[in-house]
């Protein structure tokens, strides 16, 4: 018989090591948190492939955008690459009606912006209609003005022009007005130059009375006899243009017009356009603001008393200028 081995138990625990045990929900929710896994890694996957086909979208799409604009723009500039038409001459007749209104349109602008204004004519009117009959002198010549002679029935009305256009096409029907065509060598941008030289000239002051031999060169020295021999009530100065530094400029227009009111009694001289610089400047100079007693608009008057012997023009500081 074989020898009998005595059965025991070990007193020592084995090293074995068991895992807890796990409740179901847990199982659960380490299956969703697997399948959730899986299931986000094949979205990102997706996405990825998604993204070159959202950009070859878009591009097609700014391609046809482009090709639009540019289609747009094509024809729009065709439509626009006729010739406008062109203005007409300046003259009377005209091929193009609708040009034709245009042209006219803006010579009508042009022209009502040199003549007086209501305000400024009913200033000019009444004011001769208070002197009428008188002695009326005006250096320039427009439609307006020659409703003034009417006005001064009974008196004697001198226009002085140097435009030979509208010395040939206005005329008057009244034997006491006469138009004169009178030259005018100084252009406007000689303002400064003259205005300089009158206060340095002797001959250019106030008490010197013969205009005809004056050696000042604001003297208008060749206008017709009678104007240098009348007694003037009123002189108007509205002329030459003045319009352009080359065009002749109303310098010696006014400076002759204070000399001969210098040489009446009493006379009023009326400067239009005074919002301009010449005719601002040299109005202060020789006519003076203590003589300014109305205006309207662009039209200043003066009142002048005649049978001075006084060597300056003005009371106060003349105008400085540098």
């Amino acid at each position: 018989m074989p020898p009998e081995v005595p059965h025991y138990r070990s007193s020592v625990t084995p090293l074995v090591q068991f895992s807890p045990s796990i409740s179901p929900e847990a199982q659960l929710n380490q299956l969703y948190r697997h399948k959730y896994w899986r299931g986000e890694t094949n979205m990102n996957f997706a996405r990825k492939k998604l993204i070159p086909f959202l950009v070859l979208i878009l591009s097609i799409i700014s391609v046809l955008r482009l090709i639009r604009v540019a289609i747009t723009t094509s024809s729009s500039s065709s439509s626009s690459s006729h010739p406008l038409p062109a203005l007409p001459p300046l003259g009377d007749s005209c091929s193009n009606p609708p040009s034709c209104t245009k042209f006219q349109s803006e010579k009508s602008a042009y022209i009502n912006a040199t003549r007086l204004q209501k305000k400024e004519y009913q200033l000019l009117s009444n004011l001769i209609s208070q002197r009428a009959p008188c002695n009326l002198l005006i250096f320039g010549l427009e439609p307006q003005y020659l409703s003034l002679s009417s006005i001064n029935a009974g008196g004697t009305t001198i226009f002085l022009e140097d435009d030979v256009n509208k010395v040939s096409t206005m005329t008057t029907d009244s034997n006491t007005t006469r138009i004169y065509k009178v030259d005018y060598e100084v252009p406007a941008k000689e303002a400064y130059n003259l205005l300089k030289h009158a206060r340095e000239t002797p001959a250019c002051a106030p008490s010197s009375k013969q205009l005809q031999v004056s050696k000042c060169q604001l003297a208008l020295k060749n206008l017709p006899q009678e104007v240098y021999e009348l007694k003037w009530d009123v002189v108007v100065v509205d002329g030459p243009s003045g319009n352009k530094p080359e065009a002749p400029g109303r310098m010696a227009a006014i400076y002759t017009a204070s000399m001969l009111a210098r040489n009446g009694n009493i006379t009023d001289v009326v400067v239009h356009d005074v919002d301009r610089t010449i005719e601002k400047w040299f109005s202060w100079e020789f006519l003076c603001d203590e003589n300014l007693v109305s205006s309207k608009g662009k039209l200043w008057n003066f009142r002048i008393m005649g049978h001075t012997n006084s060597s300056k023009f003005c009371l106060d500081k003349s105008v400085t200028i540098v």
